[in-house]
């Protein structure tokens, strides 16, 4: 586990959030990374208003396309680097998950900021997935290497964010991340994921 190092923290963080990051790292935690100032941030206002309603949560940082889930109480269970939409950008086109793949412009492969409910689901192959947006077919699922040219696990553990940015707005996950911790603390219907917009201020989820 790496150790924790204040001084990447920006001086306007909110003092508890501070608190929280030596609460979080002070004995070991499930972290693998600590969480990135703006997930910190958005842990910090989740507790604060108690906005996860006594579930489990995720805070996703799409910037630095990383996942950090929490218990109901915001303890850690684990973190893990995750695949993004190929395209930058907080909102979903109207109508995007009603349409073919195929019709689906670059531009328009968003993963969509946002506070959600995760909601167990299947996707038309019967695989087993986590809703994050129905509406707009985005959804949790694990790895897929069918396309091999993706090189979409190469990408993954890869040590930069920057190549992270290939699927069509689904949050890919590695298997092993996805069976130990997302089954598991998900399954119930009743957690959230706040995907942190990387165009809009982290408030604008709240």
């Amino acid at each position: 586990m790496q150790k924790l190092d204040t001084m990447k923290y920006p001086a306007s963080l909110h003092f508890k959030c501070l608190l929280l990051i030596v609460a979080l790292f002070g004995a070991g935690t499930a972290l693998a990374m600590p969480p990135s100032p703006a997930a910190i941030e958005a842990l910090g206002l989740i507790q604060e208003r108690r906005d996860n309603e006594d579930g489990p949560f995720a805070v996703l940082d799409k910037v630095s396309a990383r996942v950090w889930v929490f218990d109901a109480s915001g303890r850690p269970l684990g973190s893990s680097p995750v695949l993004l939409g190929a395209a930058k950008g907080d909102d979903s086109v109207p109508g995007i998950g009603s349409r073919p793949m195929g019709s689906i412009k670059p531009h328009e492969k968003t993963t969509p900021a946002g506070r959600f409910r995760v909601e167990p689901g299947r996707n038309l192959s019967g695989e087993d997935i986590f809703w994050v947006d129905y509406d707009a077919a985005v959804s949790m699922h694990r790895i897929r290497g069918s396309n091999p040219a993706e090189r979409r696990a190469e990408r993954m553990a890869s040590d930069t964010a920057a190549d992270n940015r290939i699927s069509y707005g689904c949050i890919n996950l590695p298997r092993e991340f996805y069976e130990a911790t997302i089954r598991p603390v998900f399954s119930s219907g009743r957690g959230w994921i706040y995907v942190l917009p990387e165009t809009r201020p982290i408030q604008s989820l709240f």
